[in-house]
C-alpha cells in the first residue's frame, strides 16, 4: 500500500482562492513600496552559512535551517566532533549553506557585493520566502513570506518618519484600520542598562524586558535576577514597568529616568523627532505608540525599533517590524553605511484580514464564462469566440472534454462561473451563440460581437 503523502510541519499548500488573496496583499504592499520610491531586488533562497550565522543571536542561529553538503558529506566531517556526537561542532564541517532566515542580512550582503553598481541612498524592496526552524503554531510557520523595504546610505531620521507613513499607507490600502505601530530606540534600552550600572548585561536585560506582556512584571524581574542583575539595579528603573499615557507623556517620564545617560538622551531626542513629525503629517488609520519594552533585533538594530500590532481584539503576534542598523554591512567589511528597514508579515496579515472579513469579494477572480463542449467542430467554433473574449479582457475557457451536458453544467456551478455559452449545429449555421446567466437562468442568442460586448 502506497504511503499517504504529507508535507513538513509548519508548511502549507495554497488553494487558488488562497493564492488570489495572498497576491492581493502582495500587490497592495508592492504598490505602496513603489509609490515611496523603493526598487525591487531578489536574492537566492539559500546563502553561505557564514553569511547568516552569528547575525541573529544564539536563538536565531538555532532556528536557521542548515543544508547538508552534497555527496559524501561525512567524509569531510570533523571526526573528533563526530565521535563525540557534538552536533554543534560538527555542523560547520558537513553544512556550508543554509536557507535564509530573513531578508535583511542577505540584503546587507547584496549591498556589499554590488556597492559599485548602486546609487546611495539605495531604497530597495524584496518580497520572497524565508525559513525558520521554529515550533509551528497559529500565525507562526517554518516557511513564510517577508515583504521588506530598506534604505541604506542615509542617517536621516526622515527615513524613520517615512517608514511610519509607509506602514500606515499599506494597512490603509488593505482596509485594516486600527493597527498600532509600536516604536522604541536601542539607545533608550542602552540608557536603561547604563542607569542601573549593568551595561555589560544589555542583551540579558532587554530580552527579559521584551517579555513583559507575556510573563508580567514579576516574571521579568525574576529572569533579570537569574541573569545576575540585582534587585537594587532593577529598582532604579521601576517606573519603566508602570509607563502609561500617550507618546509625549511617556517621553517626559523617560527624560527623568535617563537624565544621567547621554546615550539614553540621544535615543529620546530621536523618538521625539519622529513623533513630532508624524503628528504634524498625520496618519490615516494607524496609531503610533512608544513601547519601551520593545527589544527585537538587538544584535543589529542600533536606533529606532518598530513592531506593528494587529487591531485590538485580534489575537495575533506582530504583523510587521524593523529598525535602524548603523553597522549591519560592517560585518561584511563595508563600514559606516547606515540603514533602516521594515518588514511586513504576509502570512499573519492574511490571517488578520481573514478573521476580520476584509478581503474584497472581487479578490478571487474566477473564470467569467465557460463554453460547453459539443464536439470537435463546435469546439473549434467556440474557441474563436474564447480568443476574442480573452483579447477583450474577459476570462473564458472551453470545457476540454466532450462530456454529458449535465456534467459540464455541474462543473460550471461548482466553480461558481457566472455565464455559460452553448453553440451547437443550429447556432453555428446562423453564426450565433446561446449565452446563459447561471445565476438568473436567463438565456440570450447573440453574435460573437454581441457576446463580447455583453461580457466585457
Amino acid at each position: 500500500m502506497a504511503q499517504k503523502p504529507s508535507i513538513p510541519k509548519g508548511t502549507r499548500d495554497f488553494s487558488p482562492a488562497e493564492v488570489a488573496k495572498r497576491n492581493y496583499i502582495i500587490q497592495n504592499i508592492r504598490d505602496q513600496f513603489q509609490k515611496f520610491g523603493f526598487q525591487p531586488i531578489e536574492t537566492p533562497s539559500f546563502e553561505n552559512s557564514d553569511t547568516l550565522m552569528g547575525k541573529y543571536g544564539e536563538e536565531g542561529d538555532r532556528l536557521i535551517f542548515k543544508i547538508l553538503n552534497s555527496g559524501d558529506f561525512l567524509k569531510k566531517a570533523d571526526q573528533q566532533a563526530y565521535e563525540a556526537k557534538d552536533s554543534l561542532k560538527i555542523t560547520s564541517s558537513i553544512s556550508e549553506k543554509a536557507l535564509r532566515y530573513d531578508l535583511t542580512v542577505p540584503f546587507a550582503r547584496y549591498v556589499v557585493q554590488h556597492r559599485n553598481e548602486l546609487e546611495f541612498p539605495f531604497k530597495r524592496y524584496q518580497i520572497q520566502p524565508v525559513w525558520r526552524a521554529d515550533r509551528p503554531q497559529k500565525g507562526r510557520f517554518r516557511e513564510f513570506f517577508q515583504c521588506d523595504a530598506d534604505v541604506v546610505g542615509s542617517t536621516s531620521l526622515w527615513q524613520e518618519v517615512e517608514f511610519v507613513q509607509l506602514y500606515d499607507a499599506v494597512f490603509t490600502a488593505l482596509g485594516l484600520k486600527g493597527v498600532t505601530i509600536k516604536i522604541n530606540n536601542r539607545k533608550v534600552l542602552s540608557g536603561f542598562a547604563e542607569v542601573i550600572g549593568e551595561s555589560d548585561k544589555l542583551i540579558d536585560f532587554t530580552v527579559a524586558l521584551d517579555k513583559l506582556d507575556k510573563i508580567g512584571e514579576d516574571g521579568v524581574k525574576k529572569e533579570m535576577q537569574e541573569k545576575g542583575i540585582s534587585s537594587e539595579a532593577i529598582q532604579k528603573i521601576q517606573r519603566v514597568f508602570d509607563l502609561k499615557g500617550n507618546f509625549a507623556e511617556k517621553i517626559e517620564v523617560l527624560k527623568d529616568i535617563l537624565s544621567t545617560s547621554e546615550v539614553g538622551k540621544r535615543g529620546i531626542e530621536e523618538l521625539e523627532f519622529i513623533n513630532n513629525a508624524v503628528e504634524e503629517l498625520g496618519l490615516e488609520t494607524a496609531g503610533l505608540d512608544l513601547d519601551v519594552t520593545l527589544a527585537r533585533g538587538l544584535n543589529y538594530y542600533t536606533g529606532a525599533i518598530y513592531e506593528v500590532a494587529a487591531p485590538e481584539g485580534v489575537q495575533m503576534g506582530s504583523i510587521g517590524g524593523g529598525g535602524r542598523y548603523d553597522d549591519l554591512t560592517g560585518i561584511f567589511g563595508m563600514k559606516d553605511v547606515s540603514g533602516v528597514g521594515i518588514s511586513f508579515g504576509l502570512d499573519r496579515i492574511y490571517l488578520v484580514l481573514e478573521e476580520l472579513d476584509l478581503f474584497p469579494e472581487t479578490v478571487s477572480k474566477n473564470i467569467e464564462v465557460l463554453f460547453i463542449n459539443f464536439g470537435e467542430k463546435e469546439s473549434l467554433y467556440c474557441l474563436k469566440a474564447v480568443k476574442a473574449l480573452r483579447k477583450a479582457g474577459v476570462a473564458a475557457e472551453l470545457y476540454p472534454d466532450e462530456a454529458k451536458m449535465k456534467k459540464q453544467m455541474t462543473h460550471a456551478n461548482r466553480r461558481d462561473i457566472p455565464f455559460v455559452v452553448m453553440a451547437g449545429k443550429e447556432e453555428m449555421d446562423f453564426q450565433k451563440f446561446t449565452l446563459k446567466n447561471m445565476r438568473s437562468g436567463d438565456q440570450f442568442t447573440v453574435s460573437q460581437q454581441e457576446l463580447v460586448e455583453k461580457l466585457k
